[in-house]
């Protein structure tokens, strides 16, 4: 029987929101296993896709079957539970994403949504799944994400004259009358109303004719050029006035003129540092700007999309599928916990090597963050009852499953099927600087009996 450690080819996207040249951590990983792949230094790299995704399946390097076949072939490699459930596919699709410019204004559809948009238009739907996704910071990444808090919205509707005329002076009036009072409220009856009244608000704005839109945009720029640290009275309080008249000049130069100058108001401006994470349900509305990122999510390529972008754009279930929940920054965020379920040994202790735990309230998937700081550090990853891929993004050291050893580097990813100890060892220390550290690694696994390791 084989082992149940294989090492992956995966694949690389090149969109033109991705990182250019060797500046794109998605390309240089993909680089590290490619042999038949060189970067070129004027090709922006976006994704790499590690998973049995079809329209990019990742392949065992050394008999370059699909991943995909290997799992349906052996079920044991899944485990049977996950692999009946999940109809023999990877119950989530592993992603680094490199990204330059703004990614589209979207949202994911929910189960029953994806399947209705599949069944009347495949060709822009290519999936029937949900795609509840979750993102953890490689480096400094921004993004929007999520409606903001409704006293933020009804701040740049007074200050922002642009964005007013845009969404008409007798939706913005009814839009505050319907929240005075109550933008926290946590009774039913009234976040329903201001629900129904982000709604009302937000779809007049996403229906702008372009003959509104052109001088509304004009004007926007000229003001965030002009008024700078002033623009917008200073803004709300999680965001500057200089923060946002940079950030509405640098959009205007990747999608000049576009509708996500304006839906930038509307959602939360969310700043992640290394290590730090984000959960979007599906139906959540956002759009990434920059940074390096790991992304997981459920096995799905459905997007519903509606600004900053020359794809297809569809207003119509873009606002109409949307939940219109409205939360502060802070809600967005995911908070890492201790990794119980892996064992380190002396080095490892003694180097302050951690395990973090990246766990959203969905079955799919669950990933854990190790950095093992000191040339001999050792991390045992107790056995899962499901699948696990494993990516190192920093350093070198070893995988090993029984008595295969594989040598791990940066770009290197592996498969782990169900049931299977994983040992990972460093051959590199962390440095000196503050907060450095030696091999870092993420493992992305489904395990579906005690809650993705939660016991």
């Amino acid at each position: 029987m084989r082992n149940p450690l294989i090492r992956l080819e995966c694949g690389v996207n090149s969109y033109d929101w991705g990182k250019v040249g060797k500046d794109s951590a998605a390309a240089k990983f993909h680089a590290a296993t490619a042999s038949d792949f060189s970067i070129q230094e004027e090709k922006p790299y976006a994704e790499l896709w590690m998973g049995t995704h079809p329209s990019l399946p990742s392949k065992d390097l050394e008999t370059k079957r699909t991943l995909l076949e290997l799992v349906q072939e052996n079920q044991a490699l899944m485990s049977t539970e996950i692999a009946e459930r999940y109809e023999n596919k990877l119950p989530f699709l592993f992603k680094v994403l490199s990204i330059n410019k703004a990614l589209s204004i979207q949202a994911h559809p929910n189960k029953k949504l994806a399947e209705q948009l599949h069944a009347n238009d495949p060709k822009n739907y290519p999936d029937d799944n949900h795609k509840p996704e979750m993102t953890i910071a490689v480096t400094p990444f921004d993004g929007l994400c999520g409606f903001r808090p409704l006293a933020e919205i009804a701040h740049f509707l007074k200050t922002v004259p642009s964005l007013r005329k845009l969404v008409g002076e007798e939706e913005s009036k009814k839009f505050e009358d319907a929240i005075k009072g109550k933008e926290t409220s946590d009774k039913d009856e009234d976040m329903q109303s201001n629900k129904k009244a982000l709604k009302s608000a937000f779809t007049k704005l996403m229906n702008t004719d372009k003959e509104a839109l052109e001088p509304a945009s004009k004007e926007l720029v000229e003001a965030a050029q002009s008024e700078g640290d002033k623009f917008a009275d200073g803004g709300p309080p999680f965001n500057t006035g200089k923060e946002l008249s940079d950030l509405i000049i640098r959009l205007d130069g990747q999608f000049p003129g576009d509708i996500g100058l304006f839906v930038q108001f509307f959602l939360n401006y969310v700043k992640l540092d290394i290590g730090e994470a984000m959960f979007l349900k599906a139906d959540d509305i956002h759009a990434y700007l920059s940074g390096d990122i790991i992304e997981c999510m459920a096995s799905s390529d459905n997007v519903v999309r509606a600004g900053f972008t020359p794809k297809f754009k569809d207003v119509h279930n873009l606002t109409q599928m949307l939940t219109y929940s409205y939360a502060p920054i802070s809600e967005q965020k995911m908070e890492p916990r201790d990794y119980s379920h892996v064992r380190l040994n002396a080095p490892a202790y003694s180097s302050n090597s951690s395990n973090k735990l990246y766990d959203p309230p969905i079955p799919e998937f669950a990933v854990v963050r190790t950095a093992l700081n000191r040339t001999g550090a050792k991390a045992t990853f107790d056995p899962i009852d499901g699948p696990s891929i494993i990516l190192c993004t920093k350093g070198t050291g070893t995988i090993s499953v029984g008595p295969k050893e594989e040598v791990m580097k940066e770009g290197y990813v592996f498969f782990v099927g169900a049931t299977a100890e994983v040992v990972i060892k460093s051959d590199v220390d962390a440095g000196e600087e503050e907060d450095a550290e030696g091999l870092v690694m993420f493992k992305a696994f489904c395990e579906l009996e005690d809650g993705k390791g939660k016991l």
